[in-house]
C-alpha cells in the first residue's frame, strides 16, 4: 500500500461537487458506486470533500433505509481514500457478509477530527452538525442510532473513539483500525514512542501551545472511557492494531483494550499477527472489521439452547464453588 500522501496523490487532485464514479456495467449486482461531493461549513475553513459509497443494488425507493457508516481516513488524506477499500466494501456486501450499507468519508485533513481549543476549527462538531445530516439528506440511510455507526482508520480511528465515546447517544458502534491513541491518561505520559511520530508541537493547533492538558484528557478515548464507562455500555466497540506497526499503535491499543476489560465492557479486541501499519494486511483486517459491524445488525444466533443448557450447568458449579453468579449480559464481559 502507498502511504496516505501517496496515495492520496495519486487518486486525485482538488475536489468537484457530485461526480460519481460508476459501477461497472457488467457487475451492477457486486459494484457499489461513490459520489464525491463538496460541503462548506462554517465549522471549518473552505468547502470540504465528502464521498459516499453506495452498496450494490442501492434502491433509494426501498421500503427500508441503509444502516450508515461514517468512516474516517487517517492522517494525510483524503475523502479519497475510500476507493482504496471499495473492493472490500462490495466483496463483503456481495457476498452476503455483511448487509446492504451506505458508508461516507469526509475529508477531516489533518485535524485529528478535533474542536480546536480556540475554536478557529471545529472538526468534531463538521462531522456531528454537517457531515451526519448532509449524509442522511444525500442518500437513503436510517436516522436510528441503532443503525448508524462511526469508524477510521490510524488518524480516523482516534477520531472514530473520540467522537463515539463522547457521543453514545448518537452510534450503535465503533470500529477502530490501528487508532492513532496514546497509551496514557495524561498527556505528561505519552512518551517518547508516542512523540516520535506526533510531536507536541503537531498538537499545538488543536490543544493550544503550551498543550492544555485538561483538554488533552477530555478528548482521549482512553480517559473518556477511564472516567465514565457506564456511559459505553451500549456502545458496540472495535479494535484492531497489526502487532509488527511502525508507529508502536499497539501500545495505545492495548492500552484502551484493558481498560475497557477491566471496566466489564464487552467488546471485541484484535490484535493481528505479522501486521504493520501499512500495507495489503488493511484490506482483509477492514473484512474482519465489516463481519464485526455485520454482526451487530444482523446478531448470528449464537446463543441457542445448547448454550444456555451449558450455561445453566456452569452456573450450577459456581455456586457450589461459592462464586456469585449474574444473569449473562452481552455488554457485559463474563467475568467476575
Amino acid at each position: 500500500m502507498l502511504n496516505r500522501r501517496e496515495f492520496s496523490g495519486l487518486v486525485a487532485t482538488g475536489s468537484v461537487a457530485s461526480v460519481a464514479v460508476p459501477a461497472l456495467a457488467s457487475a451492477p449486482d457486486t459494484e457499489g458506486t461513490i459520489g464525491f461531493h463538496n460541503l462548506a461549513s462554517s465549522n471549518v475553513p473552505g468547502d470540504v470533500g465528502v464521498a459516499i459509497y453506495e452498496p450494490p443494488g442501492y434502491d433509494a425507493a426501498r421500503a427500508d433505509a441503509y444502516p450508515l457508516l461514517l468512516w474516517l481516513h487517517g492522517g494525510n488524506g483524503s475523502e479519497k481514500d475510500i476507493l482504496f477499500f471499495k473492493s472490500v466494501f462490495d466483496r463483503e456486501i456481495a457476498s452476503g457478509r455483511v448487509p446492504p450499507l451506505v458508508i461516507a468519508t469526509p475529508s477531516g485533513r489533518r485535524s485529528l477530527y478535533m474542536d480546536f481549543l480556540d475554536s478557529s476549527e471545529r472538526w468534531e462538531s463538521y462531522i456531528l452538525s454537517d457531515v451526519l445530516p448532509f449524509v442522511r439528506r444525500s442518500a437513503h440511510v436510517e436516522v436510528l442510532r441503532e443503525r448508524t455507526f462511526i469508524g477510521g482508520v490510524s488518524m480516523g480511528g482516534l477520531g472514530s473513539l473520540r467522537i463515539a465515546f463522547k457521543h453514545p447517544e448518537l452510534f450503535a458502534g465503533v470500529i477502530a483500525l490501528e487508532p492513532a491513541i496514546e497509551a496514557a491518561l495524561e498527556w505528561t505520559g505519552a512518551g517518547t514512542e508516542t512523540r516520535f511520530w506526533r510531536p507536541e508541537r503537531a498538537l499545538h493547533p488543536m490543544f493550544g501551545n503550551p498543550v492544555d492538558r485538561g483538554y488533552w484528557a477530555a478528548n482521549n478515548p482512553a480517559t473518556i472511557a477511564s472516567v465514565a464507562p457506564g456511559r459505553l455500555l451500549d456502545l458496540r466497540i472495535y479494535i484492531e492494531v497489526g502487532d509488527q506497526d511502525a508507529l508502536y499503535l499497539y501500545e495505545g491499543a492495548e492500552y484502551l483494550h484493558r481498560i475497557l476489560f477491566d471496566a466489564g465492557l464487552a467488546h471485541e479486541y484484535r490484535l493481528v499477527h505479522g501486521a504493520d501499519h501499512v500495507g495489503p494486511s488493511l484490506l482483509p483486517r477492514m473484512a474482519d472489521a465489516l463481519g464485526f459491524l455485520g454482526r451487530q445488525l444482523s446478531p448470528p444466533g449464537w446463543i441457542d439452547q445448547n448454550v444456555l443448557t451449558f450455561r445453566s450447568a456452569m452456573d450450577e458449579g459456581k455456586r457450589a464453588a461459592g462464586i456469585e453468579v449474574e444473569q449473562a449480559d452481552p455488554r457485559r464481559l463474563n467475568h467476575r
